[in-house]
């Protein structure tokens, strides 16, 4: 969108003052000529019209760019904490599996590690057959 915004500000801004260059005389009447081709004839009502919408473009391109940077600032925001959440938690572990390779058990609370141990005793391990194709 920060493309798209910038590139429609530009070919606007572009379009307009290729206009001025190319059509600096003056009278009741202009016509229009860009390039060796004759666009229209316009009066002079016709003629601030048409710089006001070529102005509006050139806004709805501003709007575009700003709208497209903020969206790639949230992005890149988000990005960042994930980054940082993720270092954490790889850290949280390293230092887990630190503490748990030097004691040779976990040492946390004592009710979760014997809450765990209770259900490891009363739920029998089952042993897994490997399955035969066809039977």
């Amino acid at each position: 969108m920060l493309l798209l915004g910038l590139l429609l500000a530009g070919a606007a801004g572009a379009f307009t003052g290729l206009l001025i260059a190319y059509n600096a005389s003056g009278g009741p009447e202009y016509t229009v000529t860009m390039f060796g081709n004759t666009l229209g004839t316009l009066n002079t009502l016709e003629i601030f019209i048409s710089g006001i919408v070529l102005a509006l473009i050139f806004c709805l391109g501003l709007l575009m760019m700003r709208g497209g940077a903020a969206m790639a600032r949230r992005r890149r925001v988000s990005r960042r904490e994930q980054r940082r959440q993720t270092a954490a938690a790889l850290a949280e572990r390293d230092a887990m599996a630190n503490r748990l390779r030097d004691t040779g058990s976990y040492e946390g609370d004592p009710a979760v590690t014997a809450t765990q141990t209770d259900v490891a005793a009363t739920t029998p391990r089952r042993r897994h057959r490997p399955h035969v194709f066809g039977h």
